[in-house]
């Protein structure tokens, strides 16, 4: 049988166990456990899943979910799925391709560590990597409260601070927020900094591209502001569909209608 690594906590610390190629398993099969790593894992990993099925969703995965898409690299995509085994060891989150098997990650300080053991290159320790990602999550979802408020003044102050943590994980997206948080404040040209700043973390993020164009559309930069929204349209085709986005692209041929009026 072919075997792979996996990752999987136990309610005292993490171990590497070598599992076969496959998520469950009889709970009577065990392996020696193998030295945990963290080298060229970032690379390897490009989807994470969290089960969500009823026993793991009593356990907390819900919270697990909302805190690794926080805290994901931005080439790693993070979604729900259905039963991974173990369910007594849940909540239970497998890493793809390389099929790494995370138990008992029911809190937001479980996932947080989880990540930074992975995916942080920092030479900081695990638990100060854990605090600052968190605190910056926690900060950011401040700001998008203050934001629905209107009080976009304290919004941008909350996405600052979180900017100062430095976070390992989140980065980018606190950077967009900042971005929106800015253009309605009518601070194009902050906005499009954020936004840019955001896509120098993550190049294929297609919500800093969208970013980018509203800032670049309230500039009057509305052939720049054609090619950042084609490009989010090319990342990510479902984006056409949106309401939102759609009113953006309305606005955008109104304003080159205009300017185009001899």
């Amino acid at each position: 049988m072919k075997a792979t690594l996996s990752f999987f906590h136990n309610s005292h610390s993490p171990c590497l166990l070598l599992l076969p190629n496959y998520y469950s398993l009889p709970i009577s099969q065990s392996y020696p456990p193998l030295k945990r790593r963290r080298s060229g894992v970032q690379a390897e990993v490009q989807e994470i899943r969290v089960c969500t099925n009823r026993t793991c969703r009593r356990q907390g995965s819900f919270q697990t979910l909302e805190t690794l898409s926080g805290l994901a690299p931005p080439n790693v995509d993070v979604k729900s799925c259905g039963c991974l085994g173990r369910c007594g060891a849940g909540p239970n989150i497998a890493f793809l391709p390389e099929r790494i098997i995370v138990g008992h990650c029911g809190t937001a300080a479980r996932a947080a560590q989880v990540m930074v053991g992975l995916f942080s290159a920092s030479e900081g320790t695990d638990s100060d990597e854990v605090k600052k990602s968190l605190d910056a999550l926690s900060l950011r979802k401040r700001a998008e409260i203050e934001f629905e408020k209107k009080n976009f003044d304290e919004a941008e102050l909350l996405l600052s601070q979180a900017i100062e943590l430095k976070p390992f994980g989140g980065f980018h997206i606190i950077y967009k927020c900042r971005s929106v948080v800015r253009l309605a404040l009518g601070n194009n040209s902050g906005a499009l900094e954020d936004a840019r700043e955001a896509l120098t973390l993550a190049p294929e993020y297609a919500e800093a591209y969208i970013c980018e164009g509203n800032a670049l559309v309230a500039m009057d930069q509305l052939d720049l502001a054609e090619k950042s929204y084609l490009t989010a349209i090319h990342i990510d085709p479902s984006i056409r569909h949106s309401k939102s986005f759609k009113v953006r692209i309305t606005k955008l041929q109104d304003k080159l209608t205009t300017a185009n009026i001899p």
